[in-house]
């Protein structure tokens, strides 16, 4: 279903009635499986006596005292917890519980310890003003493993990241945590084999005592498939470190082959090992959970579809309790039933989902605050499990993990676009609108590898789309204008609005970034619109006042990109990137032809691309700054079969310098190689000494517009794509600046810099009406004068404008003008036209 049609879906949904007393204040999260709410309340404001046949552990004691006031004087209030006892299988599941309230007593029956503390939490969100309401609920988890796994790349959480984290699932009723992140060398290579250094598992053994107050099930995930040896030692390796982290209290495991080559992928022995886990650990320790796995393909687009490959033998020789994962069609994809229909028949048992959103690995420069859709809400029966791969922002990525309780609890009441404004008040009430305005314009990834996208800034996008068609037909439609300037006005006080009102300081900080960007683009954006407005009006210097402010802010952003979140990966700070920023950057773009009406003939399109035979890679982009190019890093495994390449291939206009790449790889140049050309016809092979795929090169041929990798072998070649750059600079780098004064291009300008004065020859014909000075000199004053051909100097400007009309009246026998800047060093000349 599209966001737009899920949005009038939720507005729908807002006014209808879900089983609720429409007059109901009350929201709980997860929604209840049955709920029946009465119009009366009784005080919570008292104390509480405890009854029944059911021994509350303390997590759920300390839960309830939180709720009741013990010091009041008042008559307690029975509070009545037994075992459940009816028949109906879908309560006889960890976390199952049915809640009576009524003017008498609270009534509780549980399954487990698990269930009471759901219940509690349920009554915990009922609470209002010291009032509980007379209610009836009935409620249990569609999928029984609800929660995340923290298997991205990139920087693991925080240990205090990691207690905020287990707090909140407790809340929403996720009962799941998967220790998994990439970059922990104990969890992966190169140390998997060995245990903890002290002060780690001293940090552990608090994160499962944690997690366990909150009944969430610590899964601590081992890696090893990166440089395991399929022999006794090893084995007995993965069987010690599981020993050692149950002396630590873990209860719950997991082994990923994922994103691995070579002697690790293979699955009969990949079954083995797990097979000789599950007899000589997990059944043997009695408390421990079913095994976990995430197999090397983890997705059907990576399967190998043939009968009684990869994934039939872990079908058949795996024993039948351990779980296996799978990410979907794709790495990045939606949940549908046909998916796990097609995966359910080849592993011979229910997937356990590994989600893979909102993690943000691989494109980092951007933020996933959007809405969680996507997710087939008719599969409760054909799953094992749900567990969502976060960002590395653990405080940013709350947004999409309520969603994923909310959906995972109770799949038929899911709705995506309520569950993602619940999320916005529930995770920043004290600015939930500013933050939800943040959310809408933050979702999309920005072109990528997986090719998965969001919507973004759904609400505005259909008046910017119909405004930008209209206006490239040379219409302006005066109210979309309105309603896109009224958006990026609202734009521009959200940053100031939730730096001072959050109270989730941490979040703050991982978006604050994000934050400074937005606020430049609502300006951005608004500056923009006034200078339409300019246009309109026939305004001719106020609109190029406009565009000087609309390229500052511009500056602005870009250096911002290039100043924060810097890493090897994605570099910079992406924000509004579908709708608004691609909108600001159109009109800016456009504006030229309308200050140099001439510029159209005179474009200037760079042929710089990705250069590729192989479907995988064709969408993979570009990053491209004023001294490189470079191909965006993928974190999976590449196999490039015989023939196939990937390289750039650079603009006429620039020279390559240098040459840095890293394709991780033991055998890159056993039959293959590196080649550049000139042409992109005839291919020199590039002597290079690499290491383990590494390498620079600091000094390159002249002409060279064309780098490639080629697998000249018979055989696939399989890697991993960390770098592949070219240093590049201007082929005419020394030419005389002046040109671009009159290059039919506001793109470019010459800087004065230290000078005082600039002498532009200049010659008038007789159609010239009048010379034009597209100028930026901060509002400093200036002049201009006129040299005649026996070198006369006369004034003929004096003043601090931007914009500069004189006729050719003033401009006799002209040879030469001079202006002087009188030391203004941020003087800048875009332009002289002669109109």
């Amino acid at each position: 279903m599209k966001l737009k049609q899920l949005l009038l879906t939720a507005l729908i949904l807002s006014f209808a009635n879900t089983g609720w007393t429409q007059n109901s204040s009350h929201n709980i999260y997860p929604s209840p499986q049955i709920i029946n709410l009465g119009e009366q309340k009784i005080s919570s404001d008292v104390p509480y006596q405890l009854a029944g046949n059911f021994k509350l552990k303390s997590n759920s004691l300390n839960l309830l005292n939180e709720l009741f006031n013990n010091k009041s004087g008042s008559k307690p209030l029975a509070i009545i917890i037994n075992p459940l006892k009816k028949a109906d299988k879908n309560l006889n599941v960890s976390g199952g519980f049915t809640l009576k309230i009524t003017p008498q007593a609270i009534e509780i029956g549980v399954f487990d310890n698990r269930s009471a503390f759901y219940a509690l939490q349920t009554l915990k969100q009922l609470k209002k003003d010291n009032s509980l309401p007379l209610v009836d609920i009935t409620d249990f988890p569609d999928v029984l493993s609800r929660g995340s796994v923290e298997g991205f790349y990139g920087t693991p959480w925080s240990h205090e990241d990691r207690i905020s984290q287990f707090k909140f699932y407790g809340a929403l009723k996720l009962n799941t945590y998967i220790y998994g992140p990439k970059d922990d060398p104990y969890h992966s290579s190169p140390n998997w084999r060995k245990p903890y250094p002290s002060e780690n598992a001293k940090q552990i053994k608090e994160l499962v005592q944690e997690a366990k107050n909150n009944e969430v099930d610590f899964t601590w995930a081992i890696h090893p498939g990166l440089d395991i040896q399929w022999n006794k030692t090893d084995s007995l390796a993965i069987l010690n470190k599981f020993e050692w982290m149950y002396d630590l209290g873990v209860r719950s495991f997991a082994v990923f082959f994922d994103d691995i080559s070579g002697e690790g992928t293979k699955a009969e022995k990949q079954a083995q090992l797990l097979n000789y886990l599950q007899s000589q650990f997990v059944e043997k320790k009695k408390d421990v959970l079913p095994l976990i796995m995430c197999p090397t393909e983890y997705n059907k687009a990576w399967s190998d579809p043939k009968p009684n490959t990869y994934l039939d033998i872990l079908g058949d020789k795996l024993h039948p309790t351990i779980q296996v994962m799978w990410t979907g069609d794709r790495v990045i994809d939606d949940v549908s039933a046909a998916d796990l229909d097609w995966i359910n028949k080849r592993i011979k048992r229910k997937a356990y989902i590994w989600w893979n959103f909102p993690v943000s690995d691989y494109v980092r420069d951007h933020l996933l605050m959007g809405a969680a859709y996507g997710l087939d809400t008719t599969i409760k029966n054909d799953l094992s499990g749900f567990v969502s791969n976060p960002m590395e922002r653990a405080e940013a990525s709350k947004l999409a993990l309520f969603s994923v309780a909310l959906y995972s609890w109770n799949l038929k009441s899911y709705e995506p676009m309520s569950a993602w404004h619940a999320a916005a008040k529930y995770i920043m009430p004290e600015a939930a609108t500013a933050f939800q305005l943040f959310n809408e314009h933050n979702s999309d990834l920005g072109p990528n590898g997986h090719r998965y996208r969001r919507d973004e800034s759904v609400i505005i996008k259909p008046a910017v789309e119909s405004f930008l068609a209209a206006y490239k037909n040379g219409s302006y439609l005066q109210d979309l204008a309105t309603k896109i300037k009224t958006e990026f006005e609202h734009i521009i006080p959200v940053s100031k609005e939730l730096r001072s009102k959050s109270l989730n300081k941490n979040l703050i900080r991982e978006i604050d970034p994000w934050l400074t960007q937005f606020n430049l683009l609502g300006k951005a954006g608004l500056e923009t619109i006034n200078m339409l407005e300019a246009k309109q009006a026939e305004n001719k210097a106020l609109a190029w006042n406009s565009y000087l402010k609309v390229e500052a802010l511009l500056d602005s952003i870009h250096l911002v990109d290039k100043t924060f979140n810097q890493n090897p990966y994605q570099p910079g700070v992406k924000t509004g990137s579908l709708v608004l920023m691609p909108f600001v950057k159109t009109i800016f773009d456009q504006t030229q032809s309308y200050f140099i009406p001439a510029a159209a003939n005179f474009e200037k399109n760079s042929s710089t691309a990705l250069i590729n035979n192989t479907e995988k890679l064709k969408n993979q982009p570009l990053q491209l700054s004023n001294t490189s190019i470079a191909i965006s890093p993928i974190l999976e495994v590449i196999n490039l079969n015989s023939q196939e390449y990937l390289g750039i291939h650079i603009d006429k206009s620039l020279k390559a310098k240098e040459f840095y790449f890293n394709l991780e790889s033991n055998n890159l140049l056993e039959g293959g190689a590196f080649e550049t050309s000139v042409d992109g016809l005839n291919w020199q092979i590039l002597n290079v000494e690499q290491k383990k795929g590494k390498r620079n090169l600091k000094v390159l041929a002249d002409g060279i517009k064309h780098i490639r990798y080629k697998n000249n072998s018979a055989n696939s070649k399989s890697f991993f794509l960390k770098e592949f750059k070219i240093i590049v600079e201007a082929e005419n780098k020394n030419a005389d600046q002046t040109v671009y004064v009159q290059d039919y291009s506001i793109a470019t300008y010459l800087e004065l810099n230290a000078k005082d004065n600039l002498n532009l020859p200049i010659s008038l014909s007789k159609e010239t009406k009048t010379i034009s000075l597209l100028l930026q000199n901060n509002n400093k004053p200036f002049e201009i004068y006129q040299i005649s051909k026996q070198g006369k100097k006369t004034q003929i400007y004096k003043g601090s404008e931007n914009y500069i009309v004189i006729p050719s009246k003033q401009l006799k026998k002209v040879t030469a003008i001079e202006i002087n800047a009188n030391g203004n060093k941020d003087f800048r000349i875009y332009e002289l036209l002669k109109n």
